[in-house]
């Protein structure tokens, strides 16, 4: 592992544990999946406060200039940054605790091809897509625009900084928030594949 330990900003340390979800996001050097360069957390707790935090994240491998221009972060920017698995070490416990609120598939597909390219044995995560929560509360959109960041952000007034891991992550739980708000029910735990919802104590 390379890099400075990563750290968990005071205000989120000190409500592990009270998070109802956390969105997660993630910004890659290249084409390759497995080229992580930013991980950024969007942890809600269950009055909907939100705790935004990034990281960036030496990819150990080259920039694409198409990435580059499309989130501005390159290997000068990641020089001395963490490696994916010292990310990891430090903050899949965290993960863990709590559904993992990605926008679209793509953040998900990123990790396991990170932990397989690094053979990291990393918790099996509960993966919750705010694409499929965004289609249910404006079903409307289907065809007509879909339910991407950049669709949603104009469409609900969303004010956030597209392909920086932080504020997308932020975007998700906005609109995650803003769907249960609509629906008037919890969406998140919904989602969650049946057979890893946790069970009823006995």
């Amino acid at each position: 592992m390379a890099g400075p330990k990563p750290v968990l900003p005071a205000q989120v340390a000190a409500n592990i544990g009270q998070y109802r979800f956390v969105a997660f996001d993630v910004e890659t050097a290249c084409g390759a999946a497995h080229s992580i360069c930013q991980v950024g957390f969007a942890c809600v707790d269950h009055f909907g406060r939100i705790d935004t935090f990034s990281l960036l994240v030496d990819p150990k491998t080259a920039f694409a200039f198409f990435n580059i221009r499309l989130h501005g972060i390159d290997a000068a920017r990641v020089s001395g940054a963490p490696d994916f698995p010292a990310v990891m070490a430090h903050l899949a416990p965290f993960m863990a605790r709590q559904p993992i609120v990605q926008h679209s598939s793509f953040d998900q597909r990123a990790v396991t091809a990170a932990a397989s390219h690094y053979q990291l044995d990393l918790p099996d995560f509960l993966w919750v897509n705010s694409v499929t929560i965004a289609r249910k509360a404006w079903p409307e959109w289907i065809g007509n625009g879909g339910h991407g960041l950049a669709h949603l952000k104009k469409q609900l007034s969303l004010q956030f900084d597209h392909h920086d891991a932080g504020e997308d992550a932020r975007a998700a739980a906005q609109v995650v928030l803003l769907a249960e708000q609509k629906l008037q029910r919890s969406l998140v735990e919904a989602h969650i594949p049946k057979a890893k919802r946790s069970k009823p104590p006995l």
